[in-house]
């Protein structure tokens, strides 16, 4: 349909469905600036008719079907940020607030794969017809452009349902002997029916992997005992930005050889307390005076061990 319109729209809408992650050149500030950057701005609702606005003109094609075209470009990537674990923060500058719908994981081989065959498909389809002479036609681009799109609501649909479910199987069942006062369920990037449960309790969690089609239970988790929030960290930049990004937080402090103290905030949606994904660390001499804090994706050397 898009080709119809405009013979830039396909190409517009797929530019515009990659355009919000323009961001990612905040990598070039270092970690903790690609952290406080990435899915900001960018991906707000407020941008997006922006973004599409400057991609139509940069084509130089000022009709509104374009520019809706366009506009559902940049909607399609926010929606699908919103659905996976990193989330999305769609209402800034009003709020910061993370919203995610924690149903997939950030990379998904089974999205990415079904966008792949409906792009290469009719490419394919279009070689084979021009050795036998066929007439070229765009009724297989259509088709696998709707198979891409029945493919992902029915499977987003689907692991909706399946996160639900986790969530209710967690619920009904006790942790260190108490009801959790949290709970999350991270999703496999594999399968909708393996899942990780974190039960967040006082002063406690409990992480237990799962599979829907086996019995829950809770008992198979680790009980890791979380450290109180450490003051002097939170006034440092990395942990300040990283706390306002981790939406399930483990705090954990280690002492060192030299009387200091190994600080650790540790995102539990991207690994545990003793295999750290998303981590701020630092290290603290006895008197609370915090003399190095860094942020990195995975655990970091920090201080004498």
């Amino acid at each position: 349909m898009l080709a119809r319109v405009s013979g830039k729209s396909a190409a517009m809408m797929v530019i515009a469905a990659n355009l919000p992650d323009i961001d990612i050149v905040s990598w070039v500030g270092g970690t903790l600036t690609y952290l406080e950057v990435h899915r900001g701005i960018a991906h707000s609702l407020i941008a997006a008719p922006v973004l599409a606005l400057i991609l139509a003109l940069l084509f130089r094609d000022r009709t509104w079907q374009s520019y809706l075209a366009c506009l559902g470009g940049v909607f399609s990537h926010l929606l699908l940020d919103w659905t996976n674990i990193y989330g999305i923060r769609l209402l800034l500058p009003f709020s910061g607030r993370w919203l995610r719908l924690d149903i997939t994981d950030v990379v998904d081989p089974w999205i990415l794969l079904v966008f792949l065959l409906a792009v290469a498909a009719p490419g394919l389809a279009g070689l084979v017809s021009s050795e036998i002479g066929a007439k070229k036609s765009s009724g297989a681009k259509r088709g696998w452009a709707w198979v891409a799109l029945v493919f992902l609501m029915t499977y987003e649909g689907g692991r909706f349902a399946a996160h639900q479910r986790a969530l209710a199987v967690m619920g009904a069942r006790l942790y260190n002997g108490k009801p959790a006062n949290r709970l999350s369920a991270i999703p496999s990037r594999w399968t909708p029916f393996q899942w990780r449960g974190v039960a967040e309790g006082e002063g406690y969690v409990v992480d237990v992997p799962f599979d829907l089609n086996i019995e829950f239970d809770p008992s198979q988790g680790r009980i890791d005992y979380a450290s109180p929030p450490n003051e002097a960290a939170l006034k440092t930049r990395p942990f300040e930005v990283f706390s306002r990004f981790d939406q399930v937080p483990f705090w954990k402090i280690e002492r060192l050889a030299d009387d200091t103290s190994e600080v650790q905030l540790i995102d539990l949606r991207f690994g545990t307390p003793e295999q750290p994904g998303f981590v701020a660390t630092a290290v603290i001499d006895a008197s609370g005076v915090v003399r190095e804090s860094k942020f990195g994706f995975g655990p970091l050397p920090v201080g004498n061990r």
